[in-house]
């Protein structure tokens, strides 16, 4: 496991410029004064582990959080979300000179051609995923990456702080949850070479780690 030395600090449009976000959108959680420092972090270490390039795909983009920092390594931005309104993001982000390419889609069916990305980045997706789904989507991935491409993602390590701070937020995490970090990164393994894994400790240090960035690279070959 290498540490990030390079980590950039989450570039936040205010919080009025996004547009209203849907139910299961985390955009205020960023702005929370202690939490939100670390709600933040977990987004920084991603975006530390991706090395730029012509093409990024944001799986899950909500209300497109990562996409002032994206814009200054990418020529392009695409993005696919199950629940947020691709047009009222991109207009959101147009206003402020960075185009976006988004859509409503489905990370097991991705609708791009084969070897289009340098970077597909996942933040707080792959959990939601049953384990037996996951060979799927990063097959899909593997597919739309170019080779030599990179995947990186974030998932959540559970600990029993982490279970008890989404309770104070009304959120039962099990019934979001499905797959364990451990089986995201042995997912990634059987098709991917790892280039990094970050573990993320919880607030103050405390619970050990609650968060891990996984960068796994597709074979050139």
């Amino acid at each position: 496991m290498v540490q990030n030395r390079n980590i950039p600090r989450l570039k936040l449009l205010p919080k009025s410029a996004y547009p209203t976000p849907e139910e299961s959108d985390p955009l205020s959680f960023y702005y929370w004064p202690v939490f939100g420092k670390y709600y933040r972090r977990r987004v920084e270490l991603c975006l530390g582990e991706c090395r730029g390039g012509e093409r990024v795909l944001e799986v899950g983009y909500g209300s497109g959080v990562t996409f002032l920092n994206l814009h200054e390594h990418y020529q392009e931005i695409h993005g696919i979300d199950l629940d947020a309104d691709p047009e009222q993001v991109s207009s959101t982000f147009a206003q402020h000179g960075i185009p976006t390419d988004l859509r409503q889609g489905n990370l097991l069916a991705l609708d791009y051609p084969d070897g289009w990305f340098d970077t597909v980045l996942l933040i707080s997706i792959l959990e939601h995923l049953k384990p037996q789904e996951l060979s799927q989507a990063f097959a899909e991935i593997k597919r739309t990456l170019k080779p030599g491409g990179q995947v990186v993602y974030g998932v959540p390590v559970e600990r029993p702080l982490m279970v008890f701070l989404f309770r104070l937020l009304g959120v039962n995490i099990r019934e979001h949850h499905f797959s364990t970090h451990a089986d995201v990164s042995q997912a990634a393994e059987e098709l991917f070479a790892e280039t990094n894994l970050i573990r993320l400790t919880g607030l103050f240090g405390l619970s050990g780690a609650v968060y891990e960035v996984g960068h796994f690279t597709k074979p050139a070959g």
